[in-house]
């Protein structure tokens, strides 16, 4: 492990997406004592069938920061208006202007194929800044990186036009229940406009014990997949052993555009996997 603490930033386009995407590593790196930053590039007024607007957007900021309360991580809620974010000029600089602020070492965001316009947009985002960060006249009000920071792409199981390719698999079972709880704290979206927009809002337990016990179900059912779908991975990274036994990982692909994920960075950003 670094005698340093490291610095983990998760860039996501909605509150719960960093959780329910890296929830495990971010885990791992608060119980090591490292520092994580979650970000929502979005404002989250959307994300709902009955709210929306900016009581929507105000009761998401505040479940965002009981969620990263919980292990002792921040959140930032930006101001972009959810369901309409776009690559733009303002959203580029604001990750040009964080990336150089926050210093990560290691920066975590959505690839750029993904059945969601706002993923896609601060996928895009982050790649057109992950150079920038490095030249001085752009943003010179903020000063400049020296080096990339290493970006990573959170899991999914897109399949077109090419699927996640992981370079790195992290075992998350034993953290299950604590990545639910994180989740829990984002109560308009886990047990209200998620299960309705799934049609199955009469299946959501009306009290809080049982509706963590429902969420934990809910959620493993939910990313079972991901190590079927990488079991291989697992068995080349963990052994036979342990990487067929392995029921939930996150799974994330090293963008080509930053720093290169080397011998050294991968001892040092990934120090329990060796």
């Amino acid at each position: 492990m670094s005698a340093t603490p490291l610095r983990l930033l998760i860039l996501g386009a909605h509150p719960d997406d960093a959780e329910y995407h890296a929830g495990g590593l971010a885990t791992i790196y608060r119980q090591a004592g490292h520092t994580v930053k979650m970000i929502s590039a979005t404002d989250g007024q959307s994300g709902h069938f009955r709210m929306s607007g900016r009581e929507l957007s105000d009761l998401r900021r505040e479940e965002a920061y009981r969620s990263a309360a919980i292990i002792g991580a921040t959140y930032d809620v930006w101001n972009f208006p959810d369901g309409r974010l776009l690559p733009t000029l303002e959203l580029r600089e604001q990750i040009i202007r964080e990336l150089r602020t926050f210093a990560p070492d290691l920066v975590l965001t959505h690839r750029l194929n993904d059945y969601h316009p706002d993923h896609r947009a601060v996928g895009q985002a982050v790649q057109d800044a992950s150079y920038m960060v490095t030249v001085p006249p752009i943003c010179p009000d903020t000063p400049i990186l020296r080096r990339d920071p290493v970006v990573g792409y959170l899991p999914d199981l897109f399949t077109r036009p090419v699927p996640l390719r992981p370079d790195v698999l992290v075992d998350i079972t034993s953290h299950l229940t604590t990545v639910t709880r994180l989740l829990a704290q984002h109560a308009s979206q886990f047990f209200e406009w998620i299960p309705y927009n799934e049609r199955q809002l009469e299946s959501v337990p009306d009290h809080d014990a049982n509706r963590l016990h429902w969420l934990e179900n809910w959620f493993a059912q939910k990313i079972a997949p991901r190590a079927d779908r990488f079991r291989a991975e697992l068995i080349r990274q963990y052994g036979t052993a342990h990487g067929g036994d392995i029921r939930y990982c996150e799974a994330f692909e090293i963008s080509e555009y930053a720093a290169p994920l080397d011998d050294t960075a991968r001892q040092r950003l990934f120090w329990f996997l060796s």
